[in-house]
């Protein structure tokens, strides 16, 4: 997955500004995520990518260049 798909999908999911979605913007704080939506958003990657991302690996996630480098760890 680029990372421009996961603007995307993260832009769809938190509903905010694709322009937001920044690889040092953080997904609770910049974004307006919260546990859930983090869940969600978790599967909607790996619906779009066909990659597991093991739960350790997103408890870590904070900001959005976590996500694509836990993908890419995973892929």
């Amino acid at each position: 997955m680029d990372f421009e798909k996961l603007q995307e999908i993260i832009a769809d999911e938190l509903d905010v500004d694709k322009d937001e979605v920044k690889p040092e913007a953080k997904l609770i704080d910049d974004l307006g995520a919260d546990s859930l939506s983090i869940v969600e958003l978790q599967m909607s990657i790996e619906d779009e990518s066909g990659v597991k991302i093991p739960e350790e690996d997103v408890q870590k996630v904070i900001t959005v260049q976590d996500i694509f480098d836990a993908i890419k760890k995973a892929e």
